[in-house]
Formats: C-alpha cells, structure tokens, sequence
C-alpha cells in the first residue's frame, strides 16, 4: 500500500475544495440569477467587507448608521477614514463624491427594509462605490438590487448566509459584483469543502426556503401582536428580518425582568443614535411563553 505523504493528502483536500466550490458557485449563479464572475466567496461576514474595502484604492467611507460597530471595526482595519450618516433622521444627506457608501438593507437593529432607488441613483451620479448588505434580505420577501451589478462596476452586494440557514457552523458569504470589480479582490485560498458543499445543498432545497421564509414572516407578525397587546412600549418599529425593535422608558426593568429567566434581551445603547430604551426581540423569544413574560412587567 503506497505511503500517504502530507503533499498529497494536500492535494487531495485541495481538489475536494476545488470540485466543491465549483459546484457551489454554481449553485449561488442559478438561485440568484447571476454569472460565476459575478461571484466571490469569503471565510466570513467580515472578510467579504474587508476583502472590498482593501481592494478600493478610495479612503473616505460613509456609513450609513445605526449599525453594528463590526462595521466600523473592520474599515479601521481596511485603514479607511470613516464618516457616519444618521439614516433614520439624514438618509438624503449626500456623501463625498467619489467616496464609498456603505448601506445594509435592512439594517439592524430595526430590521425595516427602506427603498433606496433614489439613494442609488444620488450615489451613481456622485460616482461612488456602492456596498450593499443584504445579508438579513433573505428574511422577507424583498427586491435585492443585485440586477444593477451588470450596469455599474462600482456595486458590491453582500451576502452572509449565517442568518438565514441557521447554521451557526457555517463560515461563507457572497460578495456579487461587476465581473470586473470581482476580479480584483483577493478570496482566500482555501475555504471548507463542508461550508461549500452544505450551502450548495441548501440553495438547491427552494421548497425548504421557502417554507422558512414564510415561518418567519409568521412568527415575526405572532411576536409583533403579543409586542403591542402588552402595553410596554411606546414604539415598535415594523421588522423584516427576524427580530422587532422596542422602545421603552422601562426597558431596564424589562431586561432585568428577563434576566431573572436567564433570557439575555439585546439593548442599543452601542449603536450610533439608540439609547438604553432600545430592546431587540428575536423570534427566537417565541420558544417560551412570551404572553406571561410580558405580563410580569405590566
């Protein structure tokens, strides 16, 4: 029996990796109506963002805010000189020309997808580089702006596959762009045969997805009801991901009302412009009894 040596173990992990990116890029071209060179895979959410930002030779970005501070974390890293524009009171506010925008939809914490068309028309005419998140699109049943990769080279969207599928394991994310923006980043060399192969498999399952995105949409309008029966908050912010914002004077009590079950609730006060008063209710909450929780704080 002939000796496995390391080089070709290597080689043979190697073509695993290579037969099973192959097969998901054409799995990710077929569900999402786009060509492999429109396609660039990364290990994570934040190297796709810092895998564009580094292959931008422009410094100044605009974030568009709230948004996690991941977001920030990594351009800091991509050594890029960040200004924040507040979308909930400024969207319009027009950025630099010929700067790069940085835009997720829907965003978190609240979760509401905005139509951005105009905003996209103001960044093109400024000649911008546009970068979409639509990693929490997959919640709703909302238009990607995916079809203006093919007009404009300067648009990236991006796609982390975590949130949906469920997969806490998984360690992918799209970027998809103008074949000529996609050629200039630098994926990683090696990615895991295991991610590529299970991601092929469930974009090929449309029933599956479908079942799920509508199980969402389901629970999120279940939540929203027992949200507003419960007389706790003055505002409930209209989600499309899996996830409600909730204003409340008593949000600390809230919390701490929670707690005491060892459920952990989220509040804002990282984020540009929330404060403390700011809970995020996951679906997720939907396992217990979310009717006699909320009561306990009437």
């Amino acid at each position: 029996m002939e000796k496995t040596t390391f080089d070709t173990f290597t080689e043979i992990v190697s073509h695993e990796v290579e037969e099973s990116l192959k097969q998901c890029q054409e799995s990710l071209s077929s569900h999402y109506n786009v060509t492999q060179e429109q396609i660039a895979l990364f290990h994570s959410h934040e190297d796709a963002i810092e895998g564009i930002l580094r292959s931008l030779k422009e410094k100044k970005l605009y974030l568009y805010v709230p948004l996690p501070k991941m977001y920030e974390q990594v351009a800091f890293r991509a050594k890029k000189f960040v200004s924040k524009i507040n979308r909930l009171d400024d969207i319009e506010n027009p950025p630099a020309k010929k700067s790069i925008v940085l835009f997720a939809n829907p965003a978190l914490p609240e979760g509401e997808y905005e139509e951005i068309e105009l905003l996209l028309k103001m960044w093109m005419q400024l000649k911008c580089t546009i970068i979409i998140d639509e990693s929490t699109l997959e919640f709703s049943m909302k238009p990607s702006l995916r079809e203006h990769i093919k007009h404009y080279k300067r648009l990236y969207i991006l796609n982390d596959f975590k949130p949906f599928y469920e997969a806490n394991g998984i360690a992918l994310s799209a970027i998809f762009g103008h074949k000529k923006a996609i050629k200039k980043l630098s994926p990683p060399h090696s990615l895991s045969a295991l991610d590529l192969t299970y991601l092929s498999h469930v974009l090929q399952d449309k029933e599956q997805i479908q079942a799920r995105k509508e199980s969402v949409a389901q629970q999120r309008k279940t939540l929203m009801k027992l949200l507003k029966d419960s007389g706790l908050f003055s505002e409930i912010v209209p989600s499309d991901t899996d996830a409600i914002l909730c204003y409340s004077p008593r949000a600390y009590t809230i919390k701490e009302q929670f707690a005491t079950h060892k459920i952990v609730l989220e509040s804002c006060e990282g984020y540009d412009y929330l404060s403390e008063n700011w809970l995020l209710f996951p679906i997720s909450l939907l396992q217990y009894n979310m009717e006699e929780l909320l009561h306990e704080n009437s």
